[in-house]
């Protein structure tokens, strides 16, 4: 019942102007700093890994603005999911346009990795190609129909669970869909290996150059920004990977790394903080988060 009545509010909240729906955001993420400790304290341990030679109090205001951030790009999901094609267009400015247009007709890996706005640039993608993605089961039933239902709302996407495997997404590939892929959450070492990430060893899949070179596909980054106030966002395509893959599998995972890295520097409260990212530690390695 919780779950539904919130989505109910949420259907409720994409009635009003953008500006309205974004002080919604940012005071929700002001209400919830001092109330959810567990998730504070796993951006405040993530923040000093990655960012220890700034302040203590630089690092918790890094933090209180992620929380207003994350909040925004939550509630603005109502815009997202039940607003129209064109209204959600009209919000974002699209920069580098033409290498998102290269891509077409090539099997590609579209890299979206975990900004607060992805979904906005998601929903922008979705409505100018056909994709593949894989998705993540939530506790909640009624929650991953949605989820599902909602990412799928434009042109004909195709959402595999990562317990189908590697199979229906290389299928999609080989038929020219973009396969959208997030690749930089902690999923243990099992296809994988500890890449530096913030000078900090991270637990990351080596499954972009290894897909890459089983479908000679293109890599495509692309990151969303949130602007300010009722600006909507920036959604920027960036060149296509050159040499990639080469061979190497460490060296072009962490070419990947090092390149999220650049752009949470040059915007740090927008990266998704409130993931324990450095959760598997090598072996005899201290567990960062108790």
């Amino acid at each position: 019942m919780l779950a539904r009545l919130g989505v109910f509010i949420l259907w409720l909240i994409h009635f009003l102007p953008f500006r309205i729906i974004v002080a919604i955001g940012n005071g929700l993420g002001t209400i919830l700093y001092p109330l959810a400790a567990e998730r504070r304290k796993v951006g405040a341990i993530n923040l000093k890994l990655c960012f220890p030679d700034i302040s203590d109090e630089a690092r918790e205001q890094l933090l209180r603005d992620h929380f207003r951030l994350f909040c925004r790009g939550l509630i603005e999901r109502s815009i997202l999911w039940w607003s129209s094609a064109e209204y959600i267009s009209s919000l974002i400015r699209v920069e580098g346009s033409e290498h998102f247009d290269a891509i077409q007709g090539h099997p590609s890996i579209m890299l979206t990795p975990h900004f607060v706005g992805m979904d906005a640039g998601g929903q922008w993608i979705a409505q100018h190609t056909d994709t593949v993605c894989m998705y993540a089961n939530q506790k909640n039933q009624y929650l991953t129909e949605l989820l599902l239902k909602k990412r799928a709302r434009f042109r004909n996407q195709h959402l595999y669970s990562r317990q189908q495997g590697l199979r229906p997404i290389l299928k999609g590939m080989r038929a020219n869909m973009p396969f959208i892929y997030p690749p930089d959450q902690d999923q243990g070492i099992k296809d994988g290996a500890f890449i530096p990430f913030f000078g900090v060893p991270a637990a990351t899949m080596t499954s972009v150059p290894r897909i890459a070179q089983m479908t000679s596909a293109k890599i495509l980054p692309c990151i969303t920004r949130l602007l300010p106030g009722g600006a909507g966002y920036v959604l920027t395509f960036y060149p296509v990977w050159e040499n990639y893959p080469s061979g190497d599998d460490i060296a072009d995972t962490r070419r990947m790394n090092e390149f999220i890295e650049q752009r949470v520097r040059e915007m740090p409260a927008q990266y998704f903080w409130l993931h324990k990212r450095f959760k598997t530690r090598p072996a005899g390695e201290e567990r960062f988060y108790q």
